[in-house]
């Protein structure tokens, strides 16, 4: 197992970044009044950081840690980041599990 798998677990580890990784996976149910397509472009960090109730920093933080894993990647437009799931990363790691460990 490399680096990599073992931070994926860590950041899989938190209740609060799991359900975050829930609500990009359905954007359109869960953040349903976005200016954008929350499928393509993904869902403003703002937006995220209202639903969890918690501090704009400690979203910003989980955020990152999803991002260095490659579960989500983010875009920004004008002065907004946006964030969605990287369904490749999540095969890729579903694969790795069922086979390797």
């Amino acid at each position: 197992m490399d680096t990599k798998d073992i931070d994926i677990f860590k950041v899989l580890a938190n209740e609060t970044r799991l359900q975050i990784l829930h609500w990009l996976k359905e954007p359109e149910v869960h953040f349903p009044c976005q200016d954008v397509d929350p499928r393509t472009v993904g869902v403003c960090v703002s937006s995220i950081q209202k639903k969890t109730g918690l501090a704009q920093s400690t979203v910003s933080h989980y955020l990152s840690m999803l991002e260095a894993t490659g579960l989500i990647v983010s875009s920004r437009q004008g002065q907004s980041t946006y964030y969605r799931r990287n369904e490749e990363a999540f095969s890729q790691f579903a694969a790795h599990v069922a086979t390797d460990l």
